[in-house]
């Protein structure tokens, strides 16, 4: 894993952003289309405002899919990941993109959206993977003790309370109450099968996190661990979630 370690969030944003859409152009120029998954999050604010500036990327040749989505909330609540994304994401590109896959977390049926998800991006093997670590160490919504062997691309998630806590902190819900105790989610081993992996990671809240991530043990106990193992990952931090690091990077 490459780490690089930038002074604030918008540094590191803007660094993260030129990575990935560079690998972007290079997967469109290779193949004539590129496979994209992005996160949400607060985490990720800098970095999706950094690509949307990034020049010369033919978005229309690009298929996003994302990462996860609560069960049971409807596509209207301020807290729904598919809405973030097209509002902060799909809604602003110059043009519209190849295709987009939301995660229909409030469907009544949601074996067949997890299938439905399986088979596209089984069709789609993705290229470029935006991802993030939770405060708890998950990669996507995969809490401790994460599934490392599961084959399925998305399944559903009971959230531990760590996590619901870190969404309430982050003031997408009124109350802890409110907070979703399910969540549909990308696998660990899908999220591994991408080809390239930007990891983006601002803010002092996630230091203990990014140091069990990158300098513990792969366990599942901290499911971004197993990014330690992906062939092409870079993380992207700033000095305060780089804290508590002790090797040099």
């Amino acid at each position: 894993m490459d780490v690089k370690i930038f002074n604030d969030k918008f540094a590191l944003g803007k660094a993260a952003a030129a990575l990935g859409a560079a690998k972007i152009r290079a997967a469109i120029a290779k193949k004539g289309y590129a496979n994209v998954i992005l996160a949400t999050g607060a985490s990720q604010f800098e970095m999706l405002a950094a690509l949307l500036q990034e020049k010369d990327v033919e978005w229309s040749k690009v298929k996003f899919f994302h990462l996860d989505e609560y069960v049971g909330l409807p596509i209207t609540h301020p807290a729904s990941f598919r809405l973030y994304l097209w509002q902060r994401f799909i809604s602003k590109l110059p043009v519209p993109p190849a295709a987009f896959f939301p995660v229909n977390g409030s469907s009544d049926d949601i074996p067949g959206v997890l299938a439905e998800l399986e088979k596209n991006i089984t069709a789609n093997p993705i290229d470029v993977a935006f991802v993030g670590i939770g405060e708890n160490g998950h990669l996507a919504f995969n809490d401790p003790p994460a599934d490392f062997e599961t084959e399925r691309a998305y399944l559903v998630i009971d959230l531990e309370e760590r996590c619901r806590k870190q969404q309430l902190g982050e003031g997408w819900f009124p109350t802890f109450d409110d907070v979703p105790k399910q969540a549909i989610s990308m696998s660990v081993k899908q999220c591994m099968k991408s080809a390239c992996i930007i990891n983006s990671v601002p803010d002092l809240r996630k230091a203990e996190a990014v140091k069990m991530a990158l300098e513990g043990p792969v366990t599942n106990m901290c499911a971004a661990s197993m990014l330690q193992r992906h062939p092409d990952c870079t993380t992207f931090l700033d000095k305060d979630s780089a804290s508590l690091l002790t090797k040099k990077y």
